[in-house]
């Protein structure tokens, strides 16, 4: 006998999957009408136009017209299309990184409407330290937009390493002092919005998913490549994070066997091979090469002397891209992704994306019956990563609006 209070479970279930999917396909699109969320949904018109009643009503999204391209009838009723509605939600994203904590405000469109940033104090930092610079920051990106901090629904933060996002739980972070607390109870102790805490890598998947290359794949991989190596998993259009939250740790598989030190305390993971720090150690085994003292002006030098054909150099750069190739390699064989994305700093440097590295990459993936993925590059630029940070806030804002549509709801 089937039982009649499971069914009517189900069907506010099925009514808030139904508005995530409806909301997806407006962001994805820019704009859409109804009849072709219809269409591409295969929800009957009726059910959507209840669900875009819904969000127009929780002012997620609102009508716009149309607009007529040359050539095109004018003819008839003017085409109504929905779009997201910016204003809704603002927020600021921010990235911590070992010199500079960066911000970005965005609007619900993904919209830039300001930034600032400050610089960081000492090598490590401390809860004290976060605690203190982090609302320093929010306030003056708030006012680098001519907006009050009250004015923001939420703050997003990508900060490197093991991050339990759905409790804002650090694990392990190489530039904090202090390992395994929470940081999102600390920071709502001295904001007085939502912070929502999300490992770096992460992060900028959902800024692929939200304004980039992954709006309309549902399944694709985001490796990026700085002082760390990060990897972002979208599957279905999730974010995939492990059963703990601390999965896809691209940059600490293992490459070499006893290999290289890396800065986690294990050896012969890939980001001792590849990271920025790990290419400057080892051309420091070598010969005291330069006196720069600024990190990026001596990794440019480095790349520089490979370029004009300094043996050892050109010898480090290789080994990271062969480092590198048997590690995109191992992500295709696993996942078998339609599209992986390259992104970080270094990108500017094409030893990570040179035609030998993707040869390399494919002749390491089993090809048989199917084609290699895409592999496209990603230059974001100096605000990426807070762009990403952004970009979880705002999911996890539309979320408890949902939440809050739901909890309105009665089972009929």
């Amino acid at each position: 006998m089937t039982n009649p209070n499971k069914k009517q479970s189900q069907i506010p279930e099925q009514r808030s999957q139904g508005r995530h999917l409806v909301f997806s396909h407006i962001r994805n699109n820019l704009q859409m009408a109804r009849i072709d969320i219809a269409n591409a949904t295969g929800m009957s018109p009726a059910t959507v136009t209840a669900i875009t009643a819904e969000l127009i009503t929780a002012g997620l999204i609102e009508e716009v017209q149309r607009v007529v391209e040359p050539g095109q009838s004018k003819r008839g009723r003017p085409r109504v299309d929905l779009k997201l509605r910016g204003k809704a939600h603002i927020v600021v994203g921010m990235k911590v990184t070992a010199k500079l904590i960066t911000a970005v405000v965005m609007d619900l469109e993904g919209n830039q409407l300001g930034k600032a940033q400050t610089t960081i104090p000492r090598r490590l930092l401390s809860r004290e330290d976060l605690m203190k610079l982090i609302p320093e920051l929010v306030a003056k990106a708030a006012q680098s937009a001519n907006l009050d901090v009250s004015d923001l629904s939420a703050i997003g933060i990508g900060i490197p390493g093991t991050v339990k996002a759905d409790t804002g739980f650090v694990d392990w972070c190489p530039l904090i002092e202090e390992q395994e607390f929470n940081l999102k109870h600390l920071l709502q102790e001295v904001l007085p919005m939502p912070c929502f805490i999300e490992n770096d890598a992460n992060a900028v998947a959902m800024a692929e998913l939200w304004f980039g290359f992954g709006r309309d794949v549902p399944d694709f991989l985001v490796v990026t490549i700085e002082q760390g190596v990060g990897l972002g998993i979208v599957l279905g259009g999730k974010i995939f994070r492990g059963t703990q939250g601390f999965g896809a740790e691209f940059g600490h598989t293992k490459v070499q066997i006893e290999g290289a030190l890396c800065r986690c305390g294990q050896r012969g993971c890939l980001e001792a091979y590849v990271a920025d720090y790990a290419l400057l150690r080892e051309a420091e085994l070598f010969s005291h090469w330069s006196d720069e003292p600024n990190t990026e002006q001596r990794l440019i030098q480095l790349y520089d002397s490979a370029k004009s054909g300094d043996l050892t150099a050109k010898s480090i750069f290789d080994r990271a891209s062969r480092m590198f190739a048997m590690g995109l390699a191992n992500l295709v064989n696993l996942f078998d992704p339609a599209l992986v994305i390259l992104a970080g700093e270094q990108m500017r440097f094409d030893y990570l994306y040179a035609q030998p590295v993707f040869d390399a990459v494919k002749e390491s993936t089993i090809q048989r019956g199917h084609h290699a993925p895409e592999i496209r590059i990603h230059k974001w630029g100096d605000m990426m990563w807070a762009k990403g940070a952004a970009a979880y806030a705002l999911e996890e804002v539309v979320g408890l609006s949902m939440d809050q549509l739901n909890n309105g709801e009665t089972a009929t």
